[in-house]
């Protein structure tokens, strides 16, 4: 999996009226180290199909990643092949069959069962989290690096950690294990996500000890 910056959105930041505009620059920016998963629990299916017809046609000659999270049949009427599922979405398995075994597949997993459940369902790689507090996951009981650890060893899939993960957080989170970050806020909640996309991505650098256009560590199994 070339991506390491998985860039989230919420109902909120599909809302705004320059999301596809600001999406596209963000992309350019970010290339192929970036992925972009459109996440809306409360948007309506028609408006979410939209929202990918349109970043599709402005992300068509892009090197960046187009993710569809829980909605495997918007992912499928665009012909898009990654899907990303939270604990409520369709169990891993049936998506798995939905994708075939070219798509790609990633699990929020929050404790090693998830974990467990969502390897034994085709997984290809795992969101853990919530790593620290934070504000889009108010209820959230945050597990820290230990868990990233935990899976580190357990599993051959890659980690993306995910949950209150600032610029100067990346380093611990890439040091338990982690081969990618997931953010929210840090993004969209500044004035300029391109410019804290850069900010990001280059404290990915620092934290790897290596360029983030590299594949994943040998000892990773790589993403369909």
């Amino acid at each position: 999996m070339k991506a390491r910056l998985h860039l989230v959105t919420n109902d909120e930041v599909l809302a705004r009226p320059d999301f596809v505009a600001v999406a596209s620059e963000v992309m350019e920016v970010g290339g192929v180290t970036t992925a972009l998963h459109v996440r809306g629990p409360r948007t309506r299916g028609r408006d979410l199909f939209r929202v990918v017809r349109d970043l599709v046609s402005v992300l068509e000659d892009s090197a960046a990643s187009l993710v569809v999270n829980d909605r495997v049949d918007v992912a499928l009427a665009h012909g898009l092949e990654w899907v990303h599922l939270g604990q409520r979405s369709l169990p891993p398995a049936i998506a798995r069959d939905l994708l075939g075994r070219q798509g790609t597949l990633g699990v929020s997993v929050h404790d090693v069962g998830e974990a467990q459940q969502a390897v034994e369902g085709g997984a290809d790689y795992l969101t853990v989290g919530v790593m620290f507090a934070t504000a889009s996951h108010p209820g959230g009981t945050p597990v820290g690096p230990s868990l990233v650890e935990t899976l580190q060893r357990t599993t051959r899939l890659p980690l993306v950690a995910i949950g209150g993960i600032t610029p100067d957080r990346v380093e611990a989170a890439v040091a338990s294990g982690a081969w990618g970050i997931a953010v929210l806020d840090g993004v969209w909640g500044g004035e300029s996500p391109a410019r804290a996309v850069e900010v990001y991505l280059a404290a990915l650098d620092r934290a790897a000890g290596e360029s983030t256009t590299h594949d994943d560590p040998d000892n990773r199994r790589q993403v369909r």
